[in-house]
């Protein structure tokens, strides 16, 4: 793989990553400017993304396995391309039932983004952590940022064009990928530009078990935590209703770019400690703060919901560097989009999870509750995992074949 090469497959990866979070969480925060615009209930209008989350997460092994197997940068312009076409046609809806049809093509061409950029990343990566804690950033980014363009789209033109305008975006850049493809600037390569040493099958056995079970719950408390935020935050902070959409979307961006960007913190570790260790005190710390947040309001539950955004961003550079540690390079599309199975696929449980709560309750205390117990079954989980007495830094790169 040429440097240019590698260098414009990580930026079209970071880039996508940011891509596919903000458009997927675009919804979170129109959905309370529907409330008035279409005079339905939240709980109501928060279930037409269950469709679309689950197949984020059930369609993510087949994408993985075509980017394996047929062309990375290829299934790359498909997400691109795919995924802003159903945004746009999200905001063309003229009611719940296109709106949830169109939600759902977003859910299935988002897949793509996961399984494929992330082993296209980890290919073209010297510093893995790095690498890895930088594509989490641009993640955190998009989620961060969709508050806010959302809300600013919304206040300054309407719902649609809050779904429109991102989605054209999208398209665009599938288009220039696609360019980038016929010249010649951007090629699909199929080896580790770092390639370290090929852990024992016992191992990735063992890994396998006890990542599957830290994935599910870490998905989990992440999905069930975005979808909720924008409405916690209206409930826990008085006032801030009455500061209109744009006050929420605001405060939701804060925290997950915050969040996002500490995940370069986590990157940093990953290249310098062991990778097990890492990953369990990411959980380990989180215990305490969905704990907290279940009963704080005001000041103190933006605080803790802003640590434990951190935590739960913050373990994944360790996490996607366990799974590319104890995945044979061959297969690390697939295995990756088995991940995203457990991880995205959990989506649609948080929804319903998110809608029964606040539609029985009127609040989320036990929302919270109930994943501060999930984090400390992850916990439990990690300690599992293979004991290695090697760090977890990237190997020092070996140059590849010329092309």
């Amino acid at each position: 793989m040429t440097k240019l090469s590698a260098r414009l497959s990580q930026a079209f990866a970071h880039l996508g990553h940011a891509y596919m979070h903000l458009l997927v969480a675009l919804f979170l925060t129109v959905v309370l400017g529907l409330e008035k615009a279409w005079q339905r209930e939240y709980a109501d209008l928060i279930s037409l993304w269950t469709v679309g989350a689950f197949l984020v997460g059930v369609f993510a092994p087949l994408a993985g396995l075509l980017g394996d197997k047929w062309s990375t940068p290829g299934m790359m312009v498909v997400f691109f391309t795919g995924s802003g076409a159903a945004t746009i046609a999200c905001g063309l809806s003229d009611g719940p039932l296109a709106l949830a049809f169109a939600l759902g093509a977003l859910g299935l061409f988002a897949a793509i983004l996961h399984p494929v950029g992330m082993a296209w990343l980890v290919r073209s990566a010297t510093s893995r952590g790095m690498a890895l804690g930088v594509f989490g950033v641009s993640g955190s980014v998009g989620v961060a940022t969709a508050g806010i363009v959302a809300a600013v789209l919304m206040d300054g033109i309407s719902w649609r064009a809050a779904f429109i305008v991102p989605g054209a975006i999208s398209m665009a850049t599938g288009l220039v990928l696609l360019g980038c493809m016929v010249t010649g600037l951007i090629r699909d390569v199929r080896q580790d530009v770092a390639p370290g040493k090929e852990a024992s099958r016992a191992d990735m056995v063992r890994a396998f078990f006890a990542l599957s079970a830290t994935v599910f719950l870490g998905g989990l408390i992440y999905q069930s935590t975005q979808i909720a935020m924008p409405k916690a935050l209206t409930l826990r902070l008085p006032g801030l209703e009455d500061g209109g959409v744009l006050a929420a979307g605001g405060l939701f961006t804060v925290i997950y770019l915050t969040g996002g960007t500490l995940q370069l913190v986590g990157g940093w570790l990953v290249d310098r400690y062991p990778l097990k260790w890492v990953y369990l005190w990411t959980y380990v710390f989180q215990v305490p703060f969905l704990f907290a947040a279940a009963a704080l309001a005001g000041v103190p539950f933006v605080i803790a919901a802003i640590v434990m955004v951190v935590l739960n961003v913050g373990s994944l550079p360790a996490e996607n560097s366990l799974l590319a540690r104890y995945t044979p390079v061959k297969w690390r599309g697939s295995a990756f989009g088995a991940k995203f199975v457990l991880s995205l696929g959990v989506a649609p449980v948080a929804v319903q999870l998110v809608a029964w709560i606040q539609g029985a309750t009127g609040g989320f205390f036990w929302l919270f509750a109930v994943l501060g117990a999930a984090a400390a079954l992850a916990v439990l989980s990690i300690l599992q995992l293979p004991h290695e007495g090697e760090i977890g830094a990237t190997p020092e790169p070996v140059p590849g074949p010329a092309e």
